[in-house]
């Protein structure tokens, strides 16, 4: 492979590379506003300019310049090399290039630091990009020193709202036009542009529009200045108390690669961010899966219901082996339901209780209805392990909710043992015909049909409350982090499954995610944050989506913004 020195260390590009990719590629950070690995390069904000040396026996590229002199305390003539962009310039053999080690960078690299702050205000301390902004960072390794320029700063319009998601300031703007790329790139809607020129630029929606499209907040994930902040996320947080895990999105089924910011004082996670995998969402989420980290804590069932009062997980279980009274009698009118909303754990341990011990042979599966999806990234399937849950449960591949409500009506079933509160079905239909059974226990972490329909229902963690395995629609297996702690009495599904196992006199033995890991089929979980192992062979597209296979590969996380978020 054909190599370049940069600071002297020889690194390895690829055909077509510009010299910031190779940078990047090798872990060599060049300064930079504009560029991003996932966008057109813009060239404009002149911050990763660099010396590049001629080749042996040419001379260099040099401008005449005025230069102060401090002894005549006059501009005498002088000369510099050419600077180049390096997200513009691309790399040849042998190529030669001065970051860090050149002192015309250095001062380049000073001056434009300088130039972007003439007129930007100190908003640091009410500024959501205060503590992950470029500025702030830049500043210090590169300028460490005040404005000279004593004039008024140039005032322009804040807190102007450009659309239901995102809140514009353009006096913090350096116009990097990153907000554009993104509209005219990667949304296909060309929504925004530049009005105005020099030191009076600035960003404007089309006249008569909104951003209002399905990637709106990627918009502001890229802005490198607090321009374009969130109005979910405005005011709420600061990010230095924040902590990251690395999480896999739960608003579709295409299983999006994110961090999960999260205060660990409060217990409360603040935002998604996007964690860049190139097998599956490369450097995006959609707006639905930046705002999907919310349902980690709302709607939530935090303590178990014993007919529709609360009651203690022991009384709960207790209550459940009552209302599961007789199903050994007669395994065929037991139905299983499992859930496209919950983890490969937690769905194996009610797949290897019903096929183990229950001896249930009828499986179905829940989850969220089929939704608006895209060429982009949205799934119309709106369940986060659907593959996964086909997958686990291939033997006896489960059937939609509609087909065990047939079912119930016909009188074959007598207990309904679900996972899940989540149904495509009418929730009042379910609801109906679920009260003529017998028993009905469900594990959910969320309120809904299921969980309203239930005699007893025992509350599980949610995704942000658990490390867990998520099959996408790709085939790909991919591990979720733990972020918060769980709330009331949640606990892992599981881990309550296993209990309501024991309750009923069975040997479901596991107390630990290592013992319910290791039962399960190799390749169907991942720990989380980890590379992604190969989907477990077998399992037809289930009733939410089809799937193909892929492999994946997971980032490291940061809490910051890294080169390739931001």
């Amino acid at each position: 492979m054909p190599t370049i020195k940069i600071d002297g260390r020889e690194i390895p590009f690829e055909s077509g590379d510009t010299i910031i990719r190779a940078a990047h590629r090798s872990g060599i950070d060049i300064p930079h506003y504009c560029w991003h690995p996932g966008l057109s390069v813009a060239a404009n904000c002149r911050m990763c300019l660099v010396e590049v040396l001629p080749p042996p026996g040419r001379p260099a590229m040099s401008l005449d310049i005025l230069r102060w002199d401090p002894a005549k305390q006059d501009y005498v003539p002088a000369a510099k090399p050419k600077l180049q962009p390096a997200c513009q310039m691309g790399c040849a053999p042998g190529m030669e290039v001065l970051s860090e080690s050149s002192e015309h960078v250095a001062e380049a690299r000073s001056a434009v630091q300088e130039l972007l702050l003439l007129n930007h205000p100190v908003d640091c301390p009410i500024c959501d990009q205060a503590g992950e902004c470029r500025l702030q960072d830049y500043w210090l390794e590169h300028q460490r020193k005040g404005k000279r320029m004593q004039q008024e700063p140039v005032h322009k319009p804040k807190a102007v709202v450009f659309g239901p998601t995102i809140v514009y300031d353009a006096e913090r703007c350096i116009v990097c036009t990153r907000c554009i790329r993104v509209c005219n790139e990667l949304a296909k809607d060309p929504v925004l542009s530049v009005r105005e020129r020099g030191n009076l630029g600035e960003i404007t929606v089309s006249p008569g529009r909104e951003l209002d499209h399905d990637y709106t907040l990627m918009t502001e994930h890229v802005c490198p200045v607090g321009a374009l902040t969130s109005s979910d996320f405005r005011f709420k947080a600061r990010v230095w108390f924040l902590r990251s895990a690395r999480t896999v999105c739960q608003g579709c089924a295409t299983g999006c690669n994110a961090y999960l910011d999260y205060d660990p004082r409060n217990n409360t996670p603040y935002r998604h961010r996007p964690r860049e995998n190139m097998a599956v969402n490369t450097y995006w989420m959609c707006d639905d899966g930046m705002l999907s980290y919310r349902r980690a804590v709302e709607g939530r069932l935090l303590t178990a219901l014993v007919g529709n009062d609360d009651a203690s997980l022991d009384d709960a279980l207790a209550a459940a082996k009552e209302q599961l009274a007789g199903h050994a009698d007669d395994p065929s009118k037991v139905a299983i339901v499992l859930s496209a909303q919950h983890s490969n754990e937690d769905n194996f341990a009610l797949y290897h209780l019903a096929t183990t011990y229950l001896g249930a042979t009828d499986f179905f599966v829940s989850g969220k209805p089929l939704g608006r999806g895209d060429e982009i990234l949205m799934s119309e399937d709106k369940n986060p392990n659907t593959r996964g849950v086909m997958q686990i449960a291939a033997a006896t591949p489960p059937r939609p909710v509609a087909e065990l409500l047939q079912g119930i009506a016909s009188g074959q079933y007598a207990f309904v043992l679900a996972l899940g509160s989540d149904l495509e079905v009418d929730a009042g239909e379910a609801q109906r015909a679920l009260s003529r059974l017998k028993g009905v226990v469900t594990i959910a972490a969320h309120e809904g049909p299921l969980a309203k329909a239930a005699r007893v229902a025992l509350p599980a963690c949610s995704w942000a409350e658990a490390e867990g395995t998520y099959v996408n629609r790709k085939g790909m297996a991919q591990g979720s982090e733990r972020a918060i702690r769980p709330h009331g009495d949640a606990r892992p599904a599981w881990e309550l499954i296993g209990r309501l196992g024991r309750t009923l006199g069975y040997a479901t033995g596991w107390k630990t995610l290592a013992d319910i890991r290791r039962a399960m089929p190799p390749g169907a979980a991942v720990a989380g944050g980890l590379s992604p192992a190969p989907a477990a062979p077998g399992g037809a597209p289930g009733p939410h989506a089809a799937a193909a296979t892929a492999v994946a590969d997971v980032a490291r996380p940061e809490i910051k913004k890294t080169e390739a978020t931001a």
